[in-house]
């Protein structure tokens, strides 16, 4: 998180109402930036952000070409996706952490900024799990089974997320099954705070 006691949140959304709204959710408990385009986005970013609300469709940079650039930057901030493009194979190759489609609802992006921020915490290994069992549960929630079975990229991940499960698993000490894993990992979080 940023050295600021109020974690930062920017919203990069074109539709002025959406946006505001976001902002009216969140300006209780975040500072809150807002960007109505890529490039101002990408201005607006800089070391002190903590969590970036990344609209997918936008004039001018759309927001795959901004979370690429921010990953490029190699800044340390978690991105959400919050879009109406329904997510399609192609977010396997993305680097971001959350994926939200429209409309969301307040208590929803509540969960996933609190999520993100408790995720910045965590280790690489850690960060790596969560984003990319993130992408598995969207496709999972958007594919049928035999649109899955037949992508080679779904099915690497799925090999990656086992790898880094076992490793996580190890490096807490040998977690036998799911359930252990989770209550796990939900105490090293609750020990981090």
């Amino acid at each position: 998180m940023s050295g600021s006691e109020t974690p930062v949140v920017l919203i990069v959304e074109d539709e002025p109402d959406v946006a505001e709204t976001y902002n009216l959710w969140l300006a209780d408990d975040y500072e809150v930036r807002m960007a109505g385009s890529g490039d101002e986005g990408l201005a607006e970013l800089d070391d002190e952000v903590d969590v970036v609300l990344l609209d997918r469709m936008m004039p001018g940079l759309s927001g795959d070409e901004v979370l690429e650039r921010i990953r490029e930057r190699g800044l340390d901030c978690r991105v959400a996706m919050v879009t109406a493009v329904e997510p399609d194979f192609d977010i396997l190759e993305m680097g971001f952490d959350a994926y939200l489609c429209k409309p969301i609802r307040s208590q929803q992006l509540h969960d996933t900024v609190e999520n993100l921020l408790e995720r910045s915490t965590y280790d690489d290994m850690l960060q790596e799990y969560y984003s990319l069992v993130e992408k598995q549960a969207t496709l999972e929630a958007t594919k049928s089974s035999a649109e899955l079975a037949d992508n080679e990229e779904y099915l690497e991940l799925r090999e990656r997320v086992d790898e880094l499960k076992e490793g996580l698993s190890d490096t807490l000490g040998g977690i036998d099954d799911d359930e252990d894993f989770i209550a796990t990992l939900r105490g090293l979080s609750d020990v981090e705070e």
